[in-house]
Formats: structure tokens, C-alpha cells, sequence
């Protein structure tokens, strides 16, 4: 399949019960311009950086980026606070920088996926500076409550910890936000404000974009009358702004007024969701969403869990959900498997082993391309980047991460930093944010001024240039990944098999498509172990790629090192 989803006849069969679609075909590479490349030396990413390095990502052969905000934003959380819809906010450069991105990507074959941020804006929106001097039609765009500064209409938190309320002098009334206070909800029960937001995606759309990745859609609909919520039930408010009563209404009409009336796709961000909830919104007779993302991590996570302590889980528990997404929405709908994003940690760190850091990377890649569905891959992700070690909270510049940690030490759960300082370096957000590693030099090459956040010191020993013509790479090793999913119906559209599921160390599975057969082989361990699959084939095996070279092709005597990957075909 050549980038941007034809398919190529010489490698893909004609099978016309395949429901072909270019984003199903696609791997996705998210760019987040604050860390990928700077050209002016501000120590901040811009879009011309990124026009820079458009050869790299058609060296890696991926079909569609995914750029996070470039919108106007006072930043307060690194552009997710939208204060112009259809400005670029002047750090990453301008309307004409965005047009000779979108025009060098699609010269390439590459499509283009914008952010789109609609559960909120920014306090600094023209929208709400209106609505909080209540001007008409405005006075309506959010949700405010009238009342005693300190009395709060209700005990819903944020996201980001504390109440999801705050005060405002100037309307003298309560506004919500379900993030930082300096994101106000819109309030989509007035059509008004629909009618605004679909008028802003389609003058997007109307330039020639792809699509959008839609930003904590699943929050839009909040309860009538925004109840008080449960206090023991996680982040109290919850059960009446997730999947509330009115978001698939939403969602269907938004999908209907931009984006069915374009060659463009959607991908949804959703908190809170199972496999279940997935069919609802982009099942047959769901809301027109192309796919949604599955979070593992998230998954695994329980309300249980003690807060400042890592995460226990266990593989078993992994393959649990894994099948669930991949079997439960087989001929239903689509899903977007992803380990890593500007939200998440790096993946080699939280799910793998710094120790064992190409062989890890090469395994959990492996793992990402041969799932069925639309795979995203992050910045760094193909050269096996790891978190950094953060030394105190000055360091940080995640919003969510530090909201946190002060909420803690105000509440009394933590003393400081220190009692906080392992979850933070395994989970932080900054850790998917730090700039992108393209040489051994000052600031790994991100910038020839001063970075707007750390560095990983490891840039001398893990970077694009070394990496790039080292046949033993990670990157190169996600290079061929990519090349074998883009020549295989049966890793983009065939079923799902678990040979191995319960395993404490190992995961196997099958992907079946026809007569085209399949085995992925994983050691998710840094212990070796022996493994005998022949009891669940009669085919006998052709060994495509592994992350250690050709190790052999008898299923009844694997020895498998640690956190080995491999992939077999299996033949009659």
C-alpha cells in the first residue's frame, strides 16, 4: 500500500469483502510541535521546523500525522486552551507556515489530522470574555451559576484535581471547567454554540485537511441540572460528565454537519470507555466516529490503587483487555491502538525495560503494528526515547502533573516532592514531552536556544542520527515494521487469535485473514524462556522479522531472550 491508503495491487489482495478505508490502511504519527523541531531559536517548536523534517517521515513511510494544537493559546496547558479557532498562534508561526505544511506533507502522500479541542476553550476565547460580561448571544456559551463566591454550585473536581469551579468578579457567577480554570466548558446544550464550532471545522476542512483527532469528546454532554456526584467514586462528578445523556445526539450531528460531507476522518480521544462503549460511537449504528483510541494503561488502572505508588498489574490482565478490544469490535467497528502520546509516558519506561531498551522498544513496536485497527505512533516512539528523572517540582511543566502534587501536599496524602518523586518520573505527561532527539549535540538538535523544557540527557547515545543508517536501530526496526503492515491485508484487516493469553511472560497470537496466516510471538520479560506452540498448528513457519534476526523456525523449541519479537508466517 503506497502512503495516503491506495491500495497497491501487487501486495493486497482484491477481496471485495474487505470495507477498505485509506485511515484503516494508515499508520499515524502524532507530531507535538512544542518539542518536535525549532527553526528560530526561541527554544519552542514551530511549524516550519516540521516542514523541515518532512523527509524524515516519508522516510518512515507513515501515511497521516497528527498535529497537536497549533491554534492561538495563552499556553496554560500547552495549547489545549484554544483562545482562536482559526489562528496559529504566532510561536509555531503563521496561516501561510500551516499551508506550506499541509502542501509539502500531501506532495508526500501524507495526510494531515488537526486537533480539534470543543469540550472547552480558553478563558482568553472572544467567546467568553463576552459571555462573562454577559453580552448576548454569549451570556449562554458556558455554564455559569449564580451564587456566593463561597458557596460552589456543586462538588464536582476537575481532571486536573481541586473543584471543577471558579469564581468570576467581573459576571459575579461560577463557570465551570473540567480541566485548568483557565478552560471553560462550552456549554453544547445552546445550539449556538454548535452551530459555531461546526462552522470552524468545516472552514478547516475546506483547506484540505484530513481529519481530526477530537479532543476529550466523551465529556461534551454534562447531566441536566449538574447534580452533585459521587464522592467515592474516583474524580468526583464523573457519572454525570462522561458519556453523558446527550453525546451521541452531539456527536451525530457533528459528524453530519463537517466531516461526512468530506474525504476526512475522525479519531476519538474518550475517558472512561469500554469496548462496549466503543460500538455505541463508532459501531454500525453509532455516531459516525471513524475509531476511538484504546489506552491500556488506562484500562488496567483501578479506583483501588494507592495514588503515589506505581501501578501493579500483571500480563494476564493485559491479554484480558487486549482480546476483549480486538475480538469484541471484529466486523463492528474500528478501534486506534496506541501505547504512547503527549499524555502518556514513554512506553520503553512504563511498559518496558530501560535495561533491555532496543530489544523493548522492538517488541512493543512489534506488538503496536501487528494489532488489528489504525496504529499511532508517537515522536521518539521509533527510536525507543525513555522518560527523563525529574528532581523536584520545579522541574515540571505539565499543569495536571503539578496541580497534583500541590492538591497532595495541601490535602496532607504527601509530604513533597519526595513521596511523589517515583510515580511522577514513571507516569508524568513531560515525559512524552520532552524535545525530540535528532543528534548527539547541544539540545539533541531541537533547538539552537534555550529549551522551554529538559532535555533527556541520554540525546548523546539515543537520536535520528545515530539511529538512522545503524541497521540494528530501533528506528530501523519500525521502518520494517511499518513496510511488512503496509504489504498485509491480514495485519490491517484480518481476525484475532490468542495462542498464548494467560501467560505470566508471553503473549502469541494469530492474524488470519483467507488462507493468509500470521504468528506474533512476544517476551514481554527480561527473563528468557522456552515455549512449544506446535499443539495449536499444523502450519509450518516462515520467520518475517524478529528484534534479534532469524532464531529459528520450530514451533516446538523457541527460545525466546528477553523481550524477543517475532514474526512468523505460517504456510501449509
Amino acid at each position: 500500500m503506497s502512503k495516503g491508503g491506495s491500495p497497491d495491487e501487487s501486495v493486497r489482495t482484491t477481496d471485495e469483502r474487505i470495507d477498505r478505508e485509506w485511515w484503516k490502511e494508515a499508520v499515524v504519527y502524532q507530531i507535538y510541535p512544542k518539542s518536535f523541531n525549532d527553526t528560530d531559536a526561541d527554544g519552542i517548536g514551530d511549524i516550519p521546523g516540521i516542514v523541515q523534517k518532512v523527509d524524515y517521515l516519508d522516510e518512515l513511510s507513515v501515511d497521516a500525522v497528527w498535529l497537536s494544537p497549533v491554534y492561538q493559546s495563552p499556553q496554560a496547558d500547552n495549547g489545549y486552551d484554544i483562545s482562536d479557532y482559526r489562528a496559529i498562534d504566532e510561536r509555531y508561526g503563521n496561516l501561510d507556515d500551516f499551508e506550506a505544511l499541509l502542501s509539502a506533507l500531501h506532495d508526500r502522500d501524507i495526510r494531515l489530522i488537526m486537533d480539534l479541542v470543543v469540550n472547552h476553550t480558553s478563558d482568553e476565547h472572544e467567546w467568553f470574555q463576552r459571555s462573562r460580561r454577559g453580552e448576548e448571544p454569549y451570556d449562554d456559551y458556558y455554564y455559569w451559576r449564580e451564587g456566593d463566591p463561597g458557596d460552589l454550585p456543586n462538588n464536582w473536581n476537575s481532571i486536573f484535581g481541586g473543584s471543577a469551579w471558579s469564581y468570576d468578579d467581573e459576571r459575579e457567577a461560577w463557570y465551570l471547567h473540567l480541566f485548568d480554570e483557565k478552560q471553560p466548558d462550552l456549554n453544547w446544550r445552546n445550539p449556538a454554540v454548535r452551530e459555531d464550532v461546526y462552522d470552524m471545522v468545516n472552514w478547516w476542512l475546506e483547506k484540505g485537511i484530513d481529519g481530526f483527532r477530537l479532543d476529550a469528546v466523551n465529556l461534551l454532554s454534562k447531566a441536566e441540572g449538574l447534580p452533585d456526584g459521587d464522592p467515592t467514586d474516583g474524580i468526583t462528578g464523573r457519572e454525570h460528565f462522561f458519556n453523558g445523556p446527550e453525546i451521541h445526539a452531539y456527536l451525530g450531528e457533528l459528524h453530519d454537519r463537517t466531516v461526512d460531507r468530506y474525504d476526512a476522518m475522525t479519531v476519538a480521544e474518550m475517558g472512561a470507555i469500554t469496548h462496549e462503549d466503543a460500538l455505541e460511537y463508532c459501531g454500525e449504528d453509532g455516531d459516525g466516529i471513524d475509531m476511538v483510541f484504546q489506552f491500556l494503561r488506562d484500562e488496567l488502572r483501578s479506583e483501588d490503587d494507592p495514588k503515589w505508588e506505581p501501578m501493579d498489574w500483571t500480563l494476564p490482565e493485559l491479554a484480558s483487555i487486549v482480546t476483549d478490544w480486538q475480538t469484541g469490535l471484529a466486523g463492528e467497528a474500528w478501534v486506534a491502538p496506541v501505547l504512547e502520546n503527549h499524555d502518556q509516558p514513554r512506553s520503553v519506561s512504563w511498559w518496558g525495560s530501560e535495561e533491555y531498551r532496543r530489544q523493548s522498544a522492538t517488541m512493543l513496536g512489534t506488538f503496536l503494528l501487528t494489532m488489528r485497527g489504525t496504529p499511532f505512533l508517537y515522536q521518539g516512539q521509533e527510536l525507543g526515547m525513555t522518560n527523563v528523572e525529574f528532581d523536584s517540582l520545579d522541574e515540571l511543566e505539565d499543569p495536571a502533573t503539578k496541580q497534583r502534587v500541590e492538591n497532595a501536599i495541601a490535602d496532607g496524602d504527601i509530604d513533597g516532592f519526595e513521596d511523589a518523586r517515583t510515580v511522577i518520573n514513571l507516569e508524568s505527561r513531560d515525559h512524552g514531552r520532552t524535545p525530540m532527539q535528532w543528534t548527539d549535540g547541544p539540545s539533541a538538535g531541537f533547538t539552537d536556544g534555550e529549551p522551554w523544557i529538559v532535555v533527556n540527557p541520554n540525546h548523546t547515545e539515543i537520536n535520528v542520527e545515530s539511529e538512522r543508517d545503524d541497521p540494528d536501530s530501533v528506528l530501523r526496526y519500525y521502518r520494517e515494521l511499518i513496510d511488512i503492515r503496509h504489504d498485509s491485508d491480514v495485519l490491517v484487516y484480518g481476525d484475532f487469535e490468542f495462542l498464548v493469553a494467560g501467560d505470566e511472560q508471553v503473549f502469541a497470537y494469530v492474524r488470519a485473514h483467507d488462507e493468509e496466516r500470521l504468528l506474533v510471538v512476544l517476551n514481554w520479560s527480561s527473563d528468557s524462556c522456552h515455549l512449544d506452540l506446535s499443539e495449536h498448528t499444523e502450519r509450518e513457519a516462515e520467520y518475517r522479522l524478529g528484534n534479534y534476526g532469524d532464531t529459528g523456525e520450530d514451533l516446538a523449541d523457541l527460545d525466546l531472550r528477553p523481550w524477543d519479537a517475532r514474526i512468523y508466517r505460517l504456510v501449509q
